[in-house]
């Protein structure tokens, strides 16, 4: 019966990495799906993930569900939220030899963040010898997360052991997730796709090509596209899922699309591909805002940071209504007014970087979209 359900409805599962650098994220989504996901020429030469990878696998029910290999050096942590937003279900990966790392901690922060519920614990390098108290240092590290009870897999880079254990665990957890009520709400409309674009590019005797995560209702060929927040309409001209042309994509995919009329020049990774006229553009959104517990930074009112939604990283000002300072931990609805237009929908996650140095400090869910000024409740100066 579940089987039957997940493919009737057409639902479909990204699963991404997470991690610290050079803990072996690209190898095991290599050792999954025989797909080595550092194209670039320069991370074939470093040794390194710059850009985010994909890939897909092949699930029991003959489905594809879309893999997502971010960076793990702290430079390309922008890289890796334009690809984490579209995440289900999180592998985070750790090396047997280091442990829990400043990176694995960001990485776990950020998918907390996202609102990220499933995912399994990857422990790579098991045949190196162990970092004395690892289990203990990882149980201590999960604690009080969505990873608090989740399965921890030692997968073998010498005989491949482990691997099977791992993908029997992603398919349960992609059956658990497809029966979830707000993942059969994303698949509800049919006429009212969004697209985060975080990769643009052209091929020659194609020409524009764009790629994403597409979040929500399906996508058909003939489907009103717009480009958003410039508000520009355009032209699909065909659509690929997974390397393959097809006639409609649906949300949960990896998704490419050849745009007719535009040149690559005129689209920025960070732009959104939606139907016509279901967005509007905005420069400011009320939000609820959560700093991070584990955090040592406060934030006033006023507050440059950097701002990251879908595959766009924004500067905004965050405008504290109720108080002077928020502090780690504390939770409240602020105001972000953004310094370049863009375009958001309620109930939408997001996170926030603090403006120097650039740090992991927070996120949280968009209230309003497209909100009016708000005055303070109080004068600056007076007390909470």
């Amino acid at each position: 019966f579940l089987l039957w359900k997940l493919s009737s409805m057409k639902r479909h599962i990204i699963i991404g990495t997470a991690g610290h650098i050079d803990h072996g994220k690209t190898w095991l989504v290599k050792a999954l799906t025989g797909t080595d996901t550092d194209r670039l020429a320069e991370e074939k030469k470093r040794g390194i993930t710059i850009e985010n990878g994909f890939a897909f696998w092949k699930l029991p029910n003959g489905e594809e569900a879309g893999i997502i290999d971010v960076p793990g050096h702290e430079k390309f942590i922008k890289n890796m939220l334009a690809g984490a937003g579209g995440i289900h279900i999180a592998m985070l990966v750790i090396a047997a030899d280091e442990g829990v790392m400043p990176q694995t901690r960001e990485h776990l922060d950020i998918l907390s963040l996202l609102g990220i519920r499933r995912g399994v614990v990857v422990i790579t390098k098991g045949d190196l010898e162990w970092k004395p108290g690892l289990r203990e240092e990882i149980q201590m590290f999960v604690a009080g997360t969505f990873l608090k009870k989740a399965a921890v897999v030692v997968p073998s880079a010498v005989d491949e052991r482990g691997i099977e254990d791992l993908r029997r665990i992603l398919w349960r957890m992609c059956l658990e997730e497809t029966q979830g009520e707000d993942y059969a709400q994303r698949n509800a409309s049919v006429n009212s796709f969004r697209l985060p674009i975080d990769r643009v590019f052209s091929l020659k005797g194609f020409g524009t090509i764009v790629t994403g995560t597409l979040l929500d209702g399906a996508l058909d060929m003939d489907s009103s596209a717009m480009l958003y927040p410039k508000a520009q309409l355009v032209k699909v001209r065909g659509i690929q899922v997974h390397g393959q042309n097809v006639s409609r994509a649906f949300p949960g995919q990896r998704v490419a699309m050849n745009l007719a009329g535009i040149g690559k020049e005129e689209i920025s990774r960070g732009e959104i591909l939606a139907a016509a006229d279901s967005m509007e553009s905005t420069m400011m959104a009320d939000v609820k805002l959560r700093l991070l517990k584990s955090g040592h930074r406060s934030l006033k009112s006023g507050a440059r940071v950097h701002l990251y939604h879908g595959a766009a990283e924004l500067i905004s000002k965050v405008i504290l209504l109720d108080r002077e300072v928020m502090k780690p931990g504390e939770e409240a609805v602020v105001q972000l007014r953004m310094e370049q237009q863009t375009a958001m929908k309620a109930g939408d996650h997001f996170v926030i970087r603090f403006y120097s140095p650039v740090e992991t400090i927070g996120g949280g869910v968009v209230e309003n979209p497209n909100a009016g000024k708000r005055k303070r409740r109080r004068k600056l100066g007076a007390e909470r």
